[in-house]
C-alpha cells in the first residue's frame, strides 16, 4: 500500500506532495516544488494522481495568513487542481479559473473529480470529469463548502461546510473571503448524492468538525472536531453514523488528530497528528488496523 501526503521538509519552503510506502519507505517526491501545493488524492489505478498546486501563478511559496484576525485557513487565488503521471512525472492542469480551486479527490471509479472552487464568487462544490471537462456546479448555498470526498460505490459525497447565518456572519465571511481568508471556527459535516441532490446535515454540535471521510460500508463517516474541548484547541477523531446518530469518539493521545481515511477494504485506518511530536507544529502519518 502506497499513500499520498503534503508535507514541508527541505529544502522545501511550503507544503510539497509526495509518495511512500505505508511502513514510511520509499518516498518520493510528486509534485513540482514549486509554489505551495495541497490536497493530493490517487487514482484508482494508483499511477495517477491529482493535487492543487499555486506553482503557476508563481513558484514561491506564497505568504502565510495574518493571524492578527484570529485563526483563518488562506484561500489563495492561484491554486489550480492538475494531474500527474507518477511514473514519468507527466503534469497536466485540470483547472483554469482566476480564483480558488482545490480540495480535489477522485471518484472510485476514476471518472470524476470532486472539488472546491470560488469561480462564481462563493466557495462552492463542484464536479469534473478526469479530464477537466464537463464542469457542474453541485451546491450554491452561502458559505464555504469544502473538502469533500467521494463514498467508496460513488454515489454520495461528504463534505464539511460553514454556512453564515447572521447578517454580522455574513459580512465577516465576505470581508474575509475578499482577502482570500475563510475563518473555520464553526463547521459541520454534510452528505449529498453525487449529483448534489439530497442533502443532509450529519452534524449539529457547533463545533469545528472537518475531513470527513465515509468508510466503504457507506453507513459511518470519521472525521475530526474540537468538540470534546471548550477551548477550541484540541482535534480528535470521532465516528458518527450517515444519519447523525451512534457519534464516537475515537483517538484521545495527541491534541491535534486529523485528515482520516479508510483503506478500500476497510482494514486500515490513516490519520494524520502531533502524537510523539519533537517539536512545534510537527505532524506526522499514522496507520492504524480497523476492526468493526
Amino acid at each position: 500500500m502506497r499513500l499520498i501526503f503534503q508535507s514541508t521538509r527541505p529544502p522545501f519552503g511550503c507544503d510539497q506532495i509526495f509518495t511512500m510506502r505505508a511502513d514510511g519507505s520509499e518516498v518520493t517526491l510528486v509534485s513540482t516544488g514549486k509554489g505551495r501545493t495541497t490536497c493530493s488524492f490517487f487514482f484508482p489505478d494508483g499511477r495517477r494522481a491529482i493535487y492543487a498546486s499555486t506553482h503557476v501563478g508563481d513558484p514561491e511559496c506564497p505568504p502565510r495568513p495574518d493571524l492578527s484576525q484570529g485563526y483563518v485557513w488562506p484561500i489563495y487565488p492561484t491554486y489550480e487542481i492538475f494531474s500527474v503521471d507518477l511514473a514519468g512525472g507527466t503534469l497536466r492542469r485540470l483547472t483554469s479559473n482566476p480564483g480558488y480551486d482545490a480540495e480535489g479527490a477522485v471518484s472510485p471509479d476514476g471518472s470524476r473529480i470532486v472539488f472546491t472552487s470560488l469561480r462564481e464568487g462563493d466557495l462552492d462544490l463542484y464536479v469534473m470529469d478526469a479530464d477537466g471537462s464537463n464542469v457542474r456546479r453541485l451546491t450554491d448555498r452561502k458559505g464555504y463548502d469544502g473538502g469533500p470526498f467521494f463514498s467508496w460505490d460513488g454515489r454520495a459525497i461528504v463534505f464539511r461546510s460553514a454556512h453564515p447565518e447572521t447578517r454580522q456572519e455574513v459580512e465577516e465571511y465576505e470581508g474575509l473571503l475578499k482577502q482570500s481568508l475563510v475563518r473555520p471556527r464553526r463547521l459541520e459535516i454534510f452528505v449529498m448524492r453525487a449529483d448534489g441532490t439530497g442533502l443532509r446535515q450529519v452534524t449539529k454540535n457547533g463545533a469545528a468538525n472537518f475531513a470527513p471521510f465515509m468508510h466503504p460500508n457507506g453507513q459511518q463517516i470519521i472525521f475530526s472536531s474540537n468538540l470534546h474541548d471548550p477551548t477550541g484547541r484540541s482535534f480528535a477523531l470521532y465516528l458518527v453514523n450517515a444519519d447523525g446518530s451512534g457519534l464516537e469518539r475515537i483517538t484521545y493521545a495527541e491534541s491535534f488528530a486529523s485528515f482520516p481515511m479508510f483503506s478500500r477494504d476497510g482494514s486500515r485506518l490513516v490519520f494524520c497528528g502531533n502524537r510523539y511530536a519533537r517539536a512545534p507544529r510537527e505532524m506526522n502519518v499514522f496507520v492504524a488496523d480497523w476492526a468493526v
